[in-house]
This record gives C-alpha cells, structure tokens and sequence, in this order.
C-alpha cells in the first residue's frame, strides 16, 4: 500500500480521491487550507487519514507544510488537486504551491498535478505573471504552465512518473451544480496514476483526460519553455527544483 498526499482535499476532486484512497487501503494524508476548512476532513481522519493544514497562497505555508511531511514518513505520491479558478489566489495556488512542494519534497515516486482543458487557451509567455498574487490570475495560463511543470519533472527526474490531469468540467464547488463532465472519471485518473501497476500509469509526461492520454498545447513539451518556467519559479521563490 501507497503513502499518498491529496492537496486541497476539504472537498470536491480532491476529497473524492482521499475517500477512495482510504477505501483501497492507501495511507492519505488530507490536506486543508486552515483549522475550519480541516473540520469539513473529520470523516476521513475518523478513517485514519493524516492531515496537514496550510494556506497554499503563502510561501511560508506551503514550505512549513513540506517541512512537516519530511518529518514523516516518507510520502510515495503526491496528488497536487488543489486549484483555485479566478481570483488574485490563481498563480499562487495552481502554480507555485504545486513547484514548491515538488521541490521541498524529494520522496515521492509519482506525481499527479491538476490540469485542466483550459490550459489549451494559455500563453507561453512568463514576461508579467504576477506570482505572487498581489493581482487576478489568468486561470487557463496557471493551467498551462502547471501541465508544462508536469512534464519538466518527467523529463528532468527519470525515475518519478510525473503526469497532468485534465479532470474535465466536473459538478464541484469550483465547476458548477450543472458542469457536465463525469465527477467519478475526474478523481479516478487521478488515483490510478498515483497508485496503478499497469503498464500505462507507469508512463511519465502525459497529459490525461477520462484515463486516457492526449496530446497538450504545443508549449507543454517546449524544453526551452519548460527551462524558462522552471529558471523563473526558482528566481522568484528562491528554491530550485
């Protein structure tokens, strides 16, 4: 059994995946943004989930939260599902919290980050982006750069199987009571390749939709755009991949 990070996990995509987890019998370790939202996590900590709690639109936060997972056992996957979609919060929560706990936490074997269909409409250009939040965030250039951040890891760490999500427009707080994808297909692409033995979850770089890969913007497999994103996040937190 698998030791498995879900961030943003209070709710939607990424509780989905904890329930499973732990239903499978993974070890999860639950993620909340403050002490209110973890009350919503009681259920699954009842269950026997961990559980760190962190505002993932502060630096600080995010590196105490990897500090504190070092500390423990070691993780073997992360599920980097928390996302915000408008707001100055976007950059921050979609971009750098998911770069920061890549760095800071060198354990893990498998790396899930949340992608999503709108990365399509996102621009390959760093010049401007406002990371640290102080302004609104284009959600589809946080997408993006997220799905390109997925395949950097894949090229530049062998031996981690890094891959995007593309969960669809699922009924979550986030998509919307009448969004019109499939909220079961959206959490099981995920733990599958978090948790899965066969030969395609054992694949690293893709981008996925409904457990099935896809080819992203052109941009995401830009090595020289990939170096760009990646030389920029570590200049601007301070902390190299």
């Amino acid at each position: 059994m698998s030791r498995i990070l879900v961030t943003g996990s209070a709710d939607g995509l990424g509780r989905a995946a904890a329930q499973a987890l732990l239903a499978q019998g993974h070890e999860v370790v639950v993620h909340a943004r403050n002490r209110q939202r973890a009350q919503a996590l009681q259920e699954l900590l009842d269950r026997g989930a961990g559980l760190v709690v962190g505002d993932l639109t502060e630096r600080d936060a995010v590196r105490n939260i990897a500090a504190e997972l070092n500390d423990a056992p070691p993780l073997d996957a992360v599920i980097h599902n928390a996302g915000v979609y408008r707001g100055p919060a976007v950059i921050p929560v979609n971009v750098v919290a998911p770069y920061l706990l890549t760095a800071l936490l060198p354990a893990p074997r498998r790396l899930v980050y949340l992608s999503s269909g709108s990365h399509f409409g996102g621009r390959p250009r760093l010049d401007g982006v406002d990371w640290e939040g102080r302004s609104s965030g284009s959600y589809a250039d946080s997408k993006l750069f997220v799905t390109a951040l997925a395949a950097a890891v894949a090229r530049l760490r062998p031996h981690v199987l890094s891959n995007a999500v593309d969960p669809g427009w699922v009924p979550t707080r986030m998509g919307g009571p009448h969004a019109p994808d499939d909220l079961d297909l959206g959490h099981r692409t995920q733990e599958r390749l978090a948790v899965a033995d066969d030969a395609q979850a054992l694949t690293s770089g893709g981008y996925w939709y409904h457990e099935r890969r896809r080819e992203p913007h052109p941009a995401v497999h830009d090595e020289a755009f990939q170096d760009r994103l990646l030389g920029t996040l570590a200049e601007e937190t301070d902390t190299e991949l």
